[in-house]
């Protein structure tokens, strides 16, 4: 095929299918165009997330606790998948799961639903103006944004759902995940390290804030 004729293809968003020696398009497997078994894939693979975070989660903590657990696995789930895919995490997602975190301490008895719910709101403040103190200082340094709002947010979010013990483990198991992720690709892809790099962290963070819920449900609960 020619360059124009490519060019033209590629304009229109047309692209010519490989037929192959027995008549199959070779971009179909068993009838199903790759960018739709892609799709499939994707989607399959979050359904079977979804079940197996839903399934620990009332394994580790059965009852009310669980199925706020496996609410939180799911936005978590949702929050990785949006900011993997858009290095943004919604709104939506973040104030979801905070509301849900209130949600989760409301519910632990009625003699302690103000201190509880009050503890909570409180944790998350303080993570989420730490996180902001650090992105303000990161750019005052570096003139550039180091960590977005949405991870600002979604700091509120560990805040709330996570003992004071636990928001370390959190933060520290994203980061190693995020910069092993990092340094992976980057040797597969015989590619140098540039400290200006952006990273997904809510792809890391998200899921970190839910094993670190599941550590507590399983070894911190009274």
């Amino acid at each position: 095929m020619s360059w124009t004729r490519l060019r033209e293809s590629a304009s229109s968003g047309r692209f010519p299918s490989p037929i192959a020696p027995g008549g199959e398009e070779r971009g179909n497997v068993l009838g199903v165009p790759w960018p739709m078994r892609a799709k499939f894939l994707a989607h399959g693979a979050f359904a079977v997330g979804v079940c197996s975070v839903a399934t620990v989660s009332l394994v580790a903590a059965p009852g009310l606790c669980g199925l706020f657990g496996a609410g939180l696995g799911f936005l978590m789930l949702a929050i990785a998948v949006a900011d993997a895919q858009t290095f943004l995490i919604p709104n939506r997602l973040t104030l979801s799961a905070f509301l849900l975190a209130l949600a989760a301490s409301s519910a632990k008895g009625v003699d302690e639903i103000a201190g509880d719910v009050a503890l909570t709101v409180v944790r998350g403040i303080l993570l989420a103006l730490a996180f902001l103190a650090l992105r303000e200082v990161y750019y005052r340094l570096r003139q550039r944004d180091g960590i977005g709002l949405g991870d600002v947010k979604l700091a509120a979010v560990a805040g709330a759902w996570l003992d004071w013990t636990l928001i370390p483990a959190a933060i520290e198991i994203a980061a190693v995940l995020a910069l092993t992720a990092y340094f992976t690709n980057q040797c597969l892809l015989r590619q140098p390290m540039r400290a200006s790099a952006k990273l997904p962290f809510g792809l890391f963070f998200a899921p970190a804030i839910w094993l670190c819920w599941l550590i507590g449900a399983l070894f911190l609960q009274d």
